[in-house]
This record gives C-alpha cells, structure tokens and sequence, in this order.
C-alpha cells in the first residue's frame, strides 16, 4: 500500500480530465482496500473509490479527500461441473477485459458481448455494465463487498443486489462517487459451451451473419464486438482521442411502449428491455440515446472547429473551443481533444442533453459518476 500526494484524477480517468487528489492510495490486495476505506472513514475524509477510471468524471478542483485505487488482481473458479456450470471469483481491480478473455478461452458462457469494455471487474455490478445485448447481471451470483456503515465484510446474492438498467442497490447507495459498499470481489456463474448466448442485438447479429436470437461460437462474438466497438472508438487507444471518454455518456432512454410513436418516429431504432435475468418486459421499449443525439442536429465530432448543429443554430466551437467534442466515430462519447478540463466535458454534455430535450422532449441521463461538478 502506497500513498502518492501528488497524483491527480486525470492520471486516473479515461478522459483525463481531474484536480488533484488530496491523499492517493493504491490497494493492491483486499485488507488494503479494506484498511485504506477504514482509515479514511475514521479521519473523517471524503472517500472515492477508483477503480479504471472509465466511468467517472471528476470536477477540475479534484477530490479533496482519501481516493482509494482499487489495483487487486486474480481470477479462481471456485467450483466446476458440467451440470452445474462454473461458479469464479474474480478481484475487483482485476481489468475486466481480461476476465471476458479468460471466459472466451475457458469455453465459460455468458460475458462474450461485453468484450472490449474498459475499466475493472468490481465496477461491473454497481452499473450494471451491459452492451449488444447482453447485461452483467445474467451471470452474476454473488458480490463481496465491505460495508462502511456497519464496520464488516458481508456479501449480496444476486437477489440482493436488485439489478436495473444501469442500476443496482450497489449504484443507488452511492452518494457523490462515495460507495457505502465497496467491491471487493464479484464471482460469476457461468454455463459451459463454445457456443455464445443467443445473439439479441441486431448490428451484432448482422455482423456475425445470424439471426436474431441465434447463437455463434463464443470467439467469434468476442471479435465482433472487438471490432464494433474499435470503430466507434470504444477500446482505450492511447493514440486515437476519440477513446478519451467515458464510453456511452448517455444511457438509451426507456419508454412506455405507447409513448414511443409520441416520441420519435416509426423508423427510429428500439430495443427491448429486459430485466437482470435477460428476459423481455413486457410493455416497455429503449430507444437510442445515440439516434436521438444525431436526430437533434449533433453530428460526430460536434465541438470542434466549424462544426454547428444547424437544427438548433448552435456552434460547436462556442461549447469549449474545441478542446472537447463528441467522437468522430459515435455520437454517444463525449471526448477530451488534449486540453480539455471538466467544465469543458461538462458544457458539452448540458449543451446535448439540452438539445435533445428541445427537439424531442427526453431527458438523457448521464451514465458516468460524477464528482465535484454541476451537469
């Protein structure tokens, strides 16, 4: 366990964007991640949880308190049996990419179309990480965590846990980036197979040449996703600043299925919902945060220089200069170009969200956490 005064939430963060952290402190096994949340709580400081850094933007002033890198590491398969699956244990700091490799190689089922996301395993349950079509919570069993209010290691089932779309008890006892329960190590439990689960999401499908509900073999899932996701510069590229961000900055907004028609037209994009197990619900409908954004007049790369959102007569070079700027790649990824601060990310994101509301009257919610800033 080390502490560094002189680290910043910039040096920590995919978007690299962040003040300076008033005590730095990289746990690299779970007593030192416990002893670190300990000492700050009987200190009395501010505490932030920081794991990869992908999902969080901090304000420029930094975090004036204890920031705790979660750095651990290891995967262990706790039990196997071909009737009853795998059930792993996997460290919360351990890159979660890593985790959907070793899943893919070890023929384990049901994280393949999560490949590529960035950031680490213990973040994965407290959002709820989902993409083309699959969700965490279908393989989650259970999650370790150190509970700050009652002093103790403790763990949740998955029923505990009450997954949503980008939700979970673990997200909605967080207060300001400050986790009441902190991570400690997620197990999963898989089924075994080379074959993927069936394939819901429809860009997927069409890339892999299947129909929709169909399977594929696992590693070919896995380099599809890879592929999809470097093309709209979602996989960390230290040379590409379209892969400065968060990801996804907005979650894909959800309707009442009868509100849809009211809201956007017949050919815009929907996707089911379903719920922590993977099953459709019934009556409701996601639309794309992304053909929203794009249908408001926000083109890729909208904030840099001689771009403007005709429809609302707006220049993107009047949000920060161009210092940051949606992706040249995706409309969804809000981007720092090099210089960019968090009041810059920030203008950015009010200046999209407040467009879409104009035009289309949804409200996008930010999926990043937020710290030491106003959106």
């Amino acid at each position: 366990m080390t502490a560094e005064p002189t680290v910043t939430l910039a040096e920590l963060t995919t978007t690299a964007v962040g003040g300076p952290v008033g005590h730095y402190v990289r746990a690299e096994t779970e007593d030192q991640i416990v002893a670190a949340v300990k000492a700050a709580d009987e200190a009395g400081q501010p505490l932030l949880v920081v794991g990869g850094g992908s999902n969080l933007l901090v304000g420029d002033a930094g975090f004036d308190g204890t920031v705790v890198h979660v750095a651990t590491r290891g995967i262990h398969v706790d039990h196997s049996s071909d009737c009853a699956g795998t059930l792993v244990s996997v460290a919360a700091g351990h890159p979660w990419d890593q985790v959907v490799a070793w899943a893919v190689e070890n023929d384990r089922v049901g994280i393949e179309a999560l490949s590529g996301i960035p950031g680490t395993t213990g973040a994965t349950p407290v959002q709820n990480v989902g993409a083309y079509g699959q969700e965490v919570s279908q393989t989650i069993a259970r999650v370790k965590v150190y509970d700050r209010e009652a002093g103790r290691r403790t763990s949740f089932a998955f029923a505990d846990l009450k997954f949503g779309y980008r939700d979970s008890m673990l997200k909605r006892s967080t207060v300001n980036g400050s986790p009441r329960h902190v991570v400690l190590e997620v197990q999963f439990q898989f089924t075994h197979g080379d074959s993927s689960k069936p394939i819901r999401y429809g860009q997927l499908a069409q890339h892999l040449g299947v129909e929709i509900n169909q399977r594929a073999p696992m590693t070919a899932v896995r380099e599809a996703v890879l592929a999809l996701r470097a093309g709209k510069g979602m996989v960390l590229d230290a040379s590409d600043r379209d892969t400065y961000s968060t990801g996804s900055f907005f979650t894909n907004p959800i309707v009442e299925e009868h509100q849809a028609d009211q809201v956007v037209p017949p050919e815009a994009p929907r996707f089911p919902v379903v719920d922590a197990a993977g099953e459709p619900v019934a009556g409701r409908v996601k639309l794309s945060a992304a053909w929203l954004i794009e249908n408001a007049g926000f083109t890729k790369g909208f904030g840099l220089e001689a771009t403007t959102n005709s429809r609302l007569n707006v220049s993107g070079s009047s949000v920060s200069d161009g210092r940051s700027s949606l992706s040249t790649k995706h409309t969804l990824a809000l981007t720092n170009r090099g210089q960019a601060t968090s009041s810059d990310m920030a203008a950015l994101a009010r200046t999209v969200r407040d467009g879409v509301r104009e035009v289309f009257g949804v409200e996008l919610v930010p999926e990043p956490v937020t710290v030491g800033m106003d959106l």
